[in-house]
């Protein structure tokens, strides 16, 4: 894919990029190794500092940072502006937490023979992250706000068809006073990031993205020995039950699914109804998703735009005709609007079996799948058979059945009675093929530290 921005709402190539030459490319990577040996001596302190500060400057700048994002990959503007303000809350909350989660843990010294022990935190050093396009601020803040605040630097491989905000991303914090080599933007296609992994001085990397890409890049770093953190698809169940409140949990689910234009890994994609209101749940969730406005995201009115990409829109259209073909009921949508870009209606599909590709596939745009099933054990089975275990959604009020859900779903998350929505004060992740590691909260900023055991005799 070239690097260019390609407006999704008609197609056209506004801007295009010379991917960085190799000397560019060792200049930054060398950059970032020599940044690191002075800037993880500074204190929390003082990257609160400047952590707070380039979160002042995304806050003043957010109606154009927004307008970027949507030109670049479709989302609506209502979307745009709440991806920055979240990224904003997101880097206060580690300027604010960060020192209290790496703070030195105690050992009872007696224990081990010590006078004092004790376990600390410590950065590791230059970490690249391999970045997607569908949350393209989110994604990498999430990463970067914990990862600087631990003291680590970040080289950011972003999205070919984002490099726009890639590029505003790279020099943000450096605006706000982090020295130049803490964040850099990498401007090169995907078959150089190899090169960037198998560097020495690179010693990590995370990734949101593809399970194929995934896998990639948890096969180089692994024959590297390097620490990684994956965050990969998802097919969340959205298991609706009885004693849920119907009017609410069909109204969430169109804002579950519907989402990002529906490219979210963590959006509902299975949504499982049990047969006592499965009738009921079904006609409201069609009406409202056949109720939303697709259109020109950069309009207020608009509920939901183009899909990123021609090839996004290109396999939605042959995971629906697929599953069409095979027996699967078009309840509404079903069809892309007559019009320019990459535009598809939100479509509710029923009597899905296994035979049918969305079965056991994720489909990134508005499509939802609808199981009917007879009680909370064929619901937990139909929700588990899947290669993937990001989210699940919960929706019910009896107490027995909520704990067994909770218990027995193999998720990395679970929401109940409300949709699964990410906040920093939550660990994000995964089992299965959706990825392995966490992001945000403690524990996420934990996972580019070095834990160092100290025993003082």
């Amino acid at each position: 894919m070239a690097i260019a921005t390609i407006n999704p709402a008609t197609g056209e190539t506004l801007r295009t990029y010379e991917p960085l030459s190799d000397h560019e490319l060792e200049e930054r990577v060398a950059l970032a190794a020599a940044e690191f040996a002075t800037y993880r001596t500074t204190d929390f302190k003082q990257r609160a500092a400047w952590m707070r500060s380039a979160a002042d400057l995304l806050e003043e700048e957010r109606e154009e940072v927004a307008r970027l994002v949507t030109t670049e990959m479709g989302k609506t503007l209502a979307e745009a502006r709440a991806e920055a303000a979240k990224c904003v809350r997101g880097m206060r909350y580690y300027a604010d937490h960060a020192e209290g989660f790496l703070a030195d843990e105690p050992v009872d010294a007696a224990a081990v023979g010590a006078r004092r022990a004790y376990a600390r935190y410590q950065p590791l050093g230059p970490v690249l992250a391999v970045m997607p396009w569908n949350f393209p601020l989110w994604q990498v803040i999430r990463f970067a706000a914990p990862a600087l605040m631990a003291g680590n630097v970040g080289l950011l491989k972003h999205a070919s068809n984002v490099p726009q905000t890639a590029l505003y991303l790279g020099a943000l914090f450096a605006r706000g006073g982090f020295p130049p080599g803490c964040m850099q933007t990498l401007l090169i296609e995907a078959g150089r990031i190899e090169r960037v992994l198998r560097d020495r001085r690179v010693v990590a990397a995370t990734l949101t993205g593809s399970e194929a890409a995934g896998r990639s890049v948890a096969a180089i770093a692994g024959g590297e020995v390097k620490k990684t953190v994956l965050e990969l698809g998802g097919s969340d169940p959205y298991i609706v039950m009885p004693s849920a409140d119907l009017e609410t949990a069909a109204s969430t689910a169109v804002t579950a699914r519907t989402q990002n234009n529906g490219q979210s890994c963590i959006a509902a994609k299975r949504f499982i109804v049990h047969a006592d209101v499965y009738e009921d749940f079904s006609g409201r969730f069609a009406a409202l998703m056949e109720g939303l406005r697709v259109g020109d995201p950069t309009e207020e009115s608009t509920d939901v735009g183009p899909l990123a990409t021609e090839r996004g829109l290109d396999d939605v259209e042959r995971l629906v005709a697929d599953a069409a073909g095979r027996g699967a009921r078009v309840l509404c949508g079903g069809v892309s609007p007559d019009r320019p870009g990459w535009f598809y209606e939100p479509t509710v599909l029923a009597d899905v079996t296994p035979r049918m590709r969305v079965f056991g596939e994720e489909v990134f745009g508005p499509v939802a799948s609808l199981y009917r099933v007879e009680g909370v054990e064929e619901a937990l089975a139909l929700a588990n058979a899947t290669s993937f275990g990001l989210g699940a959604n919960v929706w019910t009020t009896d107490e027995v059945e909520r704990e067994r859900l909770i218990t027995e779903l193999e998720a990395g998350m679970v929401f109940v009675n409300g949709m699964v929505v990410s906040h920093p004060q939550l660990p994000f992740g995964g089992v299965k093929s959706s990825g392995y590691g966490r992001e945000l909260s403690a524990h996420g900023i934990r996972e580019f530290c070095n834990l160092k055991a100290v025993w003082i005799g």
